[in-house]
């Protein structure tokens, strides 16, 4: 094993418990690494894939389902849709979002932004913050930066976001730059508002469009302003493939490499392993549960769709080498009666693979990293897995 190359410890001016960021393993030659981050409620070795759990819970699955199968390491949690219901006031008298959910490992909580964004015209834009109904039961709400971090405080997630505005694609560059200024400015207030303390990291978010200059001026805002970690928002919605490298291209070289790196709501397989080979650490999506529960189902070798015909009697599992529940006991002929049934199960089987899929191609992608072997990896994966119909 190569000797650690990067160690730094994030020390807390309040409390006791530190929150470090290693560096164990880099490519040579490239922005890829390995490392292990250390939060309140344990520690996640990196690259690492968060499977989304929106609404205190992975959809179809049970905790024990995500440590004992998927070996999920942290999940995720959103600020949006848990003070809508069941309110974080109730969760925090409850234990807060691990207790409450029968989590033990570390949680990360997305601040609303993105949520909010997505509401359309059922929300306005003001100066603190986003004034919204709610698409529930159509109530109005605020929320900007001090309300996401009090909420986020009393949800008690290990990992803080920021509460930021999605850049629209496509956006003039004017738009983008007003945007990405106004996230800015909240990005300030987010870390006034939830100071350095030993319990919960805060990550900043890298916004401005597809413009490659403003992403690089809101970077060095957000490192300036010494959050715990550095996210990158505002990529996978609309854009051109090509384009989202292009913005991640434009940021590698400039990332603070003691803190960890995270990508948010990217992507397909393929995204994830371009995303490492940018120095990306952290990623989360909801395409794998979602597509799971459409009957979508991820390989090395690209998608199946298990609702196609020929797979009426085809006895193989969906990936011959995976180690998922799924795979080891059904084969595709049954998960595709399954899906066309409209069984519960279905929803349940096909969620364990494809979330075991996305972690254990990320345990794969720290292995290649540690043995010196990454670009050879890379290499394969991504020509496999665009160049091969199942």
């Amino acid at each position: 094993m190569m000797d650690i190359i990067a160690n730094t410890l994030i020390v807390c001016a309040m409390g006791t418990l530190p929150l470090t960021f290693e560096i164990l393993h880099q490519d040579p030659n490239g922005f890829a690494r390995s490392g292990r981050l250390s939060l309140a409620h344990g520690t996640i070795e990196t690259p690492i894939f968060m499977p989304v759990g929106t609404q205190a819970t992975v959809k179809s699955l049970t905790p024990t389902d995500l440590t004992d199968d998927i070996e999920a390491q942290i999940i995720l949690g959103n600020t949006y849709h848990l003070m809508l219901r069941p309110g974080a006031d109730i969760i925090e008298k409850l234990g807060g979002l691990h207790q409450f959910m029968g989590w033990e490992r570390p949680i990360l909580t997305d601040s609303g932004g993105f949520q909010v964004w997505s509401l359309g015209d059922l929300r306005k834009i003001e100066a603190n913050g986003v004034r919204f109904r709610s698409h529930i039961d159509g109530s109005e709400w605020f929320l900007g930066p001090k309300e996401s971090m009090e909420i986020q405080r009393k949800l008690g997630s290990d990992i803080v976001m920021a509460f930021d505005e999605c850049t629209p694609y496509p956006a003039t560059y004017s738009e983008a730059r007003s945007s990405m200024e106004m996230s800015m400015r909240w990005a300030e207030e987010c870390r006034t508002a939830l100071p350095h303390n030993g319990t919960q990291a805060l990550f900043g978010i890298v916004q401005g469009g597809m413009y490659p200059d403003l992403r690089r001026e809101s970077l060095h805002a957000i490192q300036a302003m010494d959050f715990e970690g550095i996210a990158i928002g505002g990529l996978s919605v609309g854009e051109p493939k090509d384009e989202m490298l292009a913005m991640l291209d434009a940021l590698a070289p400039h990332l603070d490499k003691n803190k960890p790196h995270y990508v948010m709501g990217v992507g397909t397989p393929a995204d994830l392993i371009e995303g490492v080979d940018r120095g990306i650490d952290m990623f989360d999506c909801v395409m794998p549960s979602r597509n799971a529960r459409n009957g979508t189902l991820f390989t090395d070798h690209g998608k199946i769709n298990i609702k196609n015909a020929k797979y009426m009697l085809d006895q193989t599992p969906i990936m011959e080498d995976c180690s998922c529940y799924t795979c080891k006991n059904f084969s595709r002929a049954y998960l595709r009666h399954l899906f066309i049934a409209k069984e519960l199960l279905s929803s349940r089987l096909n969620t364990l693979h494809n979330l075991h899929y996305y972690c254990d191609l990320m345990r794969r992608v720290r292995q290649a990293i540690h043995e010196q072997r990454w670009p050879q990896f890379r290499d394969h994966f991504l020509q496999q897995y665009r160049n091969t119909t199942i």
